[in-house]
């Protein structure tokens, strides 16, 4: 008997990990999906309210990406 309560209790915890991992993808999705926001459709808008030095940093990522921004 003790073996299946060990066998219930390592399927509890491989959902949990399997939840985890889920979330944790999602938010590297979101996180990408505003960079790539900022980076390819904002044209400087977002980045500019935080100084000159975020905005260029864009700008050459747009360059780099091949993405037009002029």
């Amino acid at each position: 008997m003790s073996l299946h309560t060990a066998s219930h209790t390592a399927s509890a915890a491989d959902a949990t990990l399997s939840t985890r991992d889920w979330a944790i993808a999602a938010a590297a999705a979101i996180v990408s999906l505003i960079a790539l926001y900022a980076v390819f459709l904002d044209q400087g808008t977002l980045v500019s309210a935080t100084g000159s030095y975020l905005h260029e940093f864009a700008h050459d990522g747009r360059h780099l990406f091949g993405a037009p921004c002029h």
